[in-house]
């Protein structure tokens, strides 16, 4: 496999980077001194739990409304009855309806979408669509607030910027915090909101240290480690 050849701006702001975990408010200090991109780049949290992800009581998964958003709206459907189809619409749903959706989805492969909501009573169709839906993280689930009869403030909080999170198979959960044009005092306290709600979601079966270790980065810069014993 080919280098990756880091860019010239990379290796000089590696050089910023302490070698040592730093609280969140240092971290973002590091961060905001690296040289400025051409865009607005992401600020993303990635923590390495001590969990083993193949155990189903041990999957770390859930929603959180940040205090400061993330700096972007979402793009939500809605599966629901077709009664209710309008009132999601007017709640910010780009799509909402039932079985004509879940078969729009089927025919025409439409997941130009970031969100799902479902009232419970829509699952039995939108089961079908675990194939599609599955692999691109979109299947709504009662952990993460998207299956609901409350259609109209789940829509609104994650169209509003409400994030969801889900351990990946090597125990990590990624999460974006924020946008780096945002206040030093934002970005703490989206982080430490985080990080609160990672460790309220401790799984009781897990054992050891449970987080294991964590790092802060924008879109284009280096990561720096955080210090969250």
């Amino acid at each position: 496999m080919p280098v990756l050849q880091r860019s010239k701006r990379y290796r000089e702001d590696v050089k910023k980077v302490p070698p040592k975990p730093l609280g969140v408010e240092e971290a973002i200090d590091v961060i905001k001194s690296f040289k400025p991109a051409k865009f607005d780049q992401s600020v993303e949290l990635i923590v390495s739990l001590g969990i083993d992800p193949k155990q189903a009581d041990q999957i770390v998964r859930g929603s959180l409304s940040l205090p400061h958003g993330v700096g972007k709206t979402k793009r939500v459907v809605c599966f629901c009855p077709d009664h209710l189809a309008e009132q999601a619409k007017a709640a910010g749903a780009i799509r909402a309806g039932g079985q004509e959706l879940v078969a729009a989805i089927e025919k025409e492969n439409f997941t130009d979408f970031d969100v799902a909501i479902a009232t419970p009573d829509m699952m039995r169709f939108v089961g079908r669509l675990g194939k599609v839906l599955g692999p691109k993280g979109l299947m709504p689930s009662p952990k993460a607030g998207t299956v609901t009869n409350d259609i109209q403030t789940a829509i609104r909080e994650y169209a509003a910027g409400k994030i969801e999170y889900r351990n990946d198979a090597g125990g990590n959960v990624h999460a974006v915090v924020g946008k780096l044009s945002f206040e030093k005092s934002k970005l703490v306290d989206n982080i430490n909101a985080m990080i609160g709600q990672l460790r309220r979601a401790k799984p009781a079966s897990s054992k050891g240290q449970y987080l294991k270790k964590a790092v802060v980065k924008a879109t284009m810069t280096p990561a720096v480690l955080l210090d969250v014993r």
